[in-house]
């Protein structure tokens, strides 16, 4: 083989090779996103990094309604109705809150706070009457002074 070939194939097969190992370093630095984490911002199960000043530091996560049992995930940990959950008894539970009673009082603990749930409100019909298209049956619809055939 001639030495100069050789020679040529070297000098452009060692730049090639550093191109392909940082393409290959570089996507495997990217970080992948998990899919079932939560957004960031959003609470967590945690009282030290979800600290809700207005709720005491609890998060109301989920609520479960059924005809055997009502029940509700708070900070984490399922507290069935009438259960104790620290020094307060979960007195009740709906469908987008709860109540824990203690000897501070009641405290309501909401599934999305900020959101408040209104009433549909109809929309006012109009007055006037909607005009309706003249329809024109087959025998109208020919021009005056033709014959129409049937």
């Amino acid at each position: 083989m001639n030495p100069s070939l050789v020679t040529r194939h070297s000098l452009l097969a060692a730049p090639l090779a550093l191109a392909v190992a940082l393409l290959t370093a570089s996507a495997a630095a990217q970080v992948m996103n998990d899919p079932t984490r939560p957004p960031s911002g959003q609470a967590t199960a945690d009282p030290d990094v979800a600290g809700d000043a207005e709720g005491g530091g609890l998060v109301l996560q989920s609520v479960m309604l059924s005809p055997t049992l009502k029940a509700a995930i708070i900070s984490g940990a399922m507290v069935k109705l009438g259960e104790k959950y620290g020094d307060a008894v979960l007195i009740k539970v709906a469908e987008s809150e709860v109540v824990l009673k203690s000897v501070d009082g009641s405290q309501v603990l909401k599934l999305y706070p900020g959101v408040e749930k209104r009433d549909i409100v109809p929309v006012a019909a109009k007055t006037a009457p909607r005009k309706s298209k003249a329809r024109r049956s087959g025998r109208d619809s020919a021009a005056p002074g033709s014959t129409a055939t049937r």
